[in-house]
């Protein structure tokens, strides 16, 4: 993976407005339309190695759950946010129609 791809995930997931989220998919989406290239499966690679200061816990699957280990501490913080979150325990997941982000819809370019 190249260090612009890497750069493009980060700076995108750091947009992301509390009490928001995106897709794995949907940032794939937004990068191969700037890109050219990507996909989930890339996108969730570098959120596994990204820094503990990016807002990991805003990026869920298509489904609106967080990664499986760190499901609870996600759930909390987006709960805090005021993020839609549906369920309790580990059936926890966000309502993704009601809280998806999308860039061009308050971040300019």
């Amino acid at each position: 993976m190249d260090d612009d791809y890497l750069e493009a995930v980060l700076d995108l997931v750091e947009q992301v407005p509390p009490g928001r989220v995106v897709t794995y998919g949907s940032v794939a989406e937004v990068l191969a339309d700037r890109l050219g290239r990507g996909g989930p499966r890339q996108v969730g690679q570098v959120m596994s190695r990204a820094g503990g200061d990016l807002p990991w816990w805003r990026v869920v699957n298509a489904s609106g759950r967080p990664p499986a280990h760190l499901h609870g501490e996600a759930i909390r913080r987006l709960r805090a946010e005021g993020c839609p979150v549906l369920g309790e325990g580990d059936d926890a997941h966000v309502a993704v129609r009601r809280a998806l982000w999308w860039p061009d819809d308050d971040v300019p370019g």
